[in-house]
């Protein structure tokens, strides 16, 4: 026996400024704190990755994130959804960046990687990328430390313990 339940209406809003579309949307992931929601969606005409507000019901505005001519895929979500790490293209071949939604800016941080890379995930607090990498002829897993200095996503008062 299985159980189906959900969470609202029975009716599903369609359009432009909802959550759902008649459109193909994928790859959906939470931030940390349940509040933001990032999936690749074909709404518009373009495939593009779109960050929802589930609380105010709304799209949130990333400007720089999708760029004409290149496809952002397989988001992960920082504690607040400051970080949005993604895989896009340069010069034809898959990267991971990381858009910063304070500074509204991208930076690719696998510039170097010979081989595939593949999906990306961010910690909570943004200072770690993960994401499998086929450098070596097989699927290998990767852990980029951005490093101490880096404005880490917490909740505000929260404190930072250091691993020992």
């Amino acid at each position: 026996m299985s159980l189906l339940v959900s969470c609202g209406s029975g009716e599903i809003a369609l359009g432009p400024t909802s959550l759902n579309s008649r459109y193909t949307e994928e790859q959906p992931t939470l931030s940390g704190n349940g509040r933001f929601l990032a999936f690749v969606s074909n709404r518009n005409g373009t495939h593009q990755l779109l960050v929802y507000d589930l609380q105010q019901q709304i799209f949130v505005r990333i400007p720089g994130l999708n760029r004409p001519e290149t496809i952002s895929e397989s988001p992960s979500l920082s504690y607040t959804g400051r970080y949005i790490v993604y895989l896009t293209s340069d010069q034809g071949r898959p990267v991971v960046a990381l858009y910063d939604r304070a500074t509204q800016q991208s930076q690719i941080l696998t510039p170097v990687y010979r081989g595939w890379v593949r999906n990306p995930g961010i910690s909570p607090d943004g200072r770690y990328v993960v994401f499998e990498t086929a450098s070596r002829g097989q699927w290998d897993i990767e852990v980029l430390d951005r490093g101490p200095n880096i404005e880490l996503d917490i909740p505000n008062g929260a404190t930072v313990d250091e691993p020992n």
